[in-house]
């Protein structure tokens, strides 16, 4: 997929109410970096779309997320995106890994308190828990390799400079279509286009969630913070500390975050605890940034954004097959930079099983999981951002940190102690691989235990429902690499006696055959030292969703082919006991019986409670 066109930024034109088609089948209400996904990842499938945004051109002066993490870069790898990424990326992973917390950047006043080694996933080389490890991106830049993508496929169409006003649902005659009202700002121009599928991705404040009278519920914090894009051409060579690709300032005056935008002198801050009712010129903002880095350096402040970290969640995340997703659906705090990346998450579910629905052979339970799979995976992003809030810089503000002599040192051993509370901001990778999609009705449960969830140590598992755990197979080849567009049966290759896999495991493919499930069976092993995939698995086969998750695992075909039937959402799956027994309250000859392997921080700050509708 060429990604190539033009240079970054690029404007598209107004789209001409003649060519914005009456009706479509998927709708999507909002050009962002979830909606632009979703038309990506849908297309990859076969699925064409229409993409609705009001916006002509992307804003470089609001760089807002900054990371894209491991498992986000991996859902790019699936569309051939994440090398364009890279390569478009103004700020390459070798340059820097660390957070650093500190009392200032430069002069003998600059103190580093304690460090945080490759944050959010930031490893040069090769990655080991995915195949693609995190990168340091401005938002604006990933939408604008998004947008140079949708711009370039044939199942997409993008419309700009409208935006979607409100839906109509359809009534309750089967495959009704619903009615949306888009409009470029002149009532004039106000069209309609039926949709049988509509999906708002259209942000906080959702023309699509408010039709639906679905309000947001949560709550914001106390005090704000404001976001500085600035130039400087004599900050980088006045820094006395390593490279960094966040500085924390622990300041008792101005505290908060600076970090590089580029390599060329654009730079960001994010200055915390601000009061929100007062205004912040530019000559403070300068002033502001210069109390961070604790140098008379020149400032050309090119933009400023204040906001405030909000911790909002849908009730629900869809209504018949209008659905949500992103930051339509909830609203993270940036702590940890999960926001966008969870929105990614959303996007990425729901478009396999959007796809197969349309193609066929999705069964009815799919589209209802995908609330009930993504919701409590914001539930807890959110709940582990707004812990990460209550402990900003300022909180650990202390005016002995930047001094010398006992005082100061004993002062700054203080801050480096208290500050292994923030780990879990920028070492989180059980938040971004850890989580599971463990009661879903799409996996099959075996009734072996599961790691328990942590924020920061990841255990790879493939319990069903868990992300399938990498691996490096021999000749730096990705586990991943051998995963079909649609579901995909592994299968140790030593655990197989030198029998094809596709014999081994024929009830899987006759199942998918007779069903027109995509499958793609595969022999798979061992890892790179030599490792079984059995002992990874805990099991000799596993059933891989279309979205890299477990939804089986075992050692029986007629087992696995019964499980897809389940993953599909064609059948109620086994109920846990009944799995773990081998029996089934269902006929045999629609699931056999299974043969499953045997088992082998302190609060600061107060927050507002809040309902956005």
């Amino acid at each position: 997929m060429d990604t190539s066109q033009g240079t970054f930024p690029r404007a598209f034109p107004v789209t001409d109410a003649a060519d914005i088609p009456d009706e479509v089948q998927v709708l999507i209400a909002g050009g962002g970096p979830s909606g632009l996904f979703l038309a990506l990842d849908l297309a990859s499938r076969g699925v064409a779309s229409t993409v609705v945004e009001p916006r002509t051109g992307v804003d470089h002066t609001r760089p807002r997320a900054k990371t894209t993490n491991a498992r986000t870069m991996t859902h790019l790898r699936r569309l051939g995106l994440a090398g364009a990424l890279r390569d478009a990326s103004p700020l390459p992973v070798d340059y820097a890994q660390d957070v650093i917390f500190c009392t200032g950047l430069t002069g003998p006043a600059a103190h580093e308190l304690r460090r945080f080694r490759n944050a959010f996933q930031l490893v040069p080389g090769r990655y080991g828990p995915q195949p693609e490890g995190g990168q340091q991106v401005p938002q604006p830049v990933l939408e604008e390799v998004l947008r140079a993508a949708v711009d370039s496929h044939p199942l997409v169409t993008f419309v700009t400079g409208w935006s979607v006003s409100g839906v109509h649902e359809a009534g309750d005659t089967a495959r009704a279509a619903h009615t949306a009202v888009v409009s470029n700002g002149t009532s004039a121009a106000a069209r309609t286009i039926a949709a049988e599928y509509v999906i708002g991705a259209d942000g906080g404040s959702s023309a699509v969630r408010r039709s639906l009278g679905i309000r947001l519920e949560g709550g914001s914090a106390a005090l704000s913070n404001i976001s500085i894009l600035f130039r400087s051409e004599s900050l980088a060579p006045a820094i006395t500390l390593d490279p960094a690709v966040q500085y924390w300032v622990v300041g008792s005056g101005t505290s908060g975050m600076v970090g590089p935008m580029d390599l060329d002198g654009t730079w960001w801050a994010i200055v915390q605890g601000v009061d929100p009712s007062v205004t912040v010129s530019t000559e403070d903002a300068g002033a502001m940034v210069r109390a961070l880095v604790g140098a008379e350096v020149d400032i050309e402040v090119l933009a400023t954004d204040p906001w405030t970290a909000r911790m909002l969640l849908a009730p629900d995340y869809s209504r018949g097959t209008i659905f949500l997703v992103g930051d339509a659906a909830h609203l993270n705090p940036p702590w940890g930079g999960h926001g966008f990346n969870t929105c990614i998450g959303d996007a990425a579910n729901l478009a396999w099983k959007l796809a197969a629905t349309i193609n066929g052979w999705g069964g009815p339970a799919l589209l209802a999981s995908y609330g009930q799979e993504r919701r409590p995976v914001a539930d807890r992003t959110i709940g582990d951002a707004a812990r990460n809030g209550k402990a900003l810089a300022y909180h650990f503000a202390d005016p002995e940190l930047a001094v010398s002599g006992p005082a100061g040192d004993a002062a700054r051993h203080t801050a480096r102690e208290a500050l292994a509370v923030k780990q879990s901001e920028f070492d989180s990778l059980g938040l971004v691989l850890g989580y599971a999609y463990t009661g879903s009705p799409l996996v099959v449960p075996d009734g072996l235990p599961v790691p328990p969830e942590d924020p920061i140590h990841y255990v790879p598992s493939a319990s069903p429902g868990a992300l399938l755990p990498h691996a490096w197979l021999a000749e730096s080849f990705s586990l991943y690499s051998a995963l079909g567009p649609g579901f995909t049966l592994l299968a140790d290759a030593g655990a197989l006696g030198g029998v094809p896999a596709d014999e081994a495991f024929a009830p899987v493919v006759e199942a998918a055959a007779r069903q027109g499930i995509p499958v793609t069976v595969a022999a798979v092993g061992p890892s790179g030292d030599g490792t079984r995939l059995s002992e990874l698995w805990a099991a000799d086969a596993v059933l891989v969703r279309p979205d890299q998750h477990v939804a089986w695992r075992g050692n029986s075909a007629a087992a696995a082919a019964a499980a897809l039937s389940v993953a599909a959402g064609r059948l109620p799956r086994l109920p846990q006991e009944a799995a773990a027994s081998g029996t089934a309250h269902l006929p045999v000859t629609e699931i056999p019986a299974a043969d499953f392997p045997a088992p082998e921080f302190p609060a600061r700050s107060t927050r507002v409670d809040a309902v956005i509708p």
